[in-house]
């Protein structure tokens, strides 16, 4: 259904003003012209928002679908796409400014996210930021429904937010803001948004 859900969700317009002001926050926190990854960017949608508000940036984007991934070439074919899974990039240590999850841990399992949010940190520089969003609550989603003129199953996870900033934490990361909304009447759940550093190396001065 990536054809159609490219469609139906070509950008960020869907985004609440306050969302956005999560990733402006984020932005701000990585600096202009930083490498940012969009961790399961599906079909490319955030990466016109983020250009926009910074056209120095140099973004990568990384999802684990095919079909997602080729709508994004055809909107970006600028932007360097790779099929990978969260919890295994294909980036050196330390490769990148920032990284954008936005709305990806839905499908990580509340016991596998420490392991995926450490790996986001293995890629991300020192003082670098990572950006969560995700729907709040808790337990396992199943829907059988028609999406996007498709009959699909979906899974996905609710994560409470206090336990997505213990696993931040428990992955090395320093929770720098967190913040949760009502849902809209289109929404079904709140919304949740962790912005994170990976700390500073501390120089230690000889005894």
């Amino acid at each position: 259904m990536a054809e159609a859900y490219a469609r139906v969700l070509p950008d960020a317009s869907f985004e609440a003003s306050i969302d956005l002001a999560m990733i402006d926050r984020f932005l701000d926190e990585v600096g202009s012209g930083a490498c940012v990854l969009d961790a399961g960017c599906g079909t490319g949608r955030m990466f016109s928002y983020l250009v926009a508000r910074d056209p120095a940036l140099r973004i990568a984007g990384a999802d684990a679908s095919e079909g997602m991934l080729a709508q994004a070439r055809v909107a970006h074919p600028d932007v360097p796409l790779v099929v990978a899974d969260l919890g295994s990039l294909p980036y050196e240590d330390e490769e990148l400014d920032g990284i954008l999850a936005w709305y990806s841990i839905i499908h990580t399992t509340p016991s596998e996210l420490v392991g995926v949010l450490a790996e986001l940190g293995r890629v991300l520089r020192p003082g670098g930021a990572l950006l969560v969003g995700h729907q709040a609550g808790g337990g396992q989603r199943r829907e059988s429904r028609r999406a996007y003129g498709h009959d699909v199953e979906l899974w996905s996870y609710l994560h409470d937010p206090s336990a997505v900033c213990d696993a931040l934490t428990a992955a090395g990361f320093v929770v720098d803001t967190r913040l949760e909304r009502a849902p809209r009447p289109s929404e079904r759940h709140s919304q949740a948004f962790e912005l994170a550093t990976r700390p500073r190396a501390v120089a230690v001065p000889p005894a």
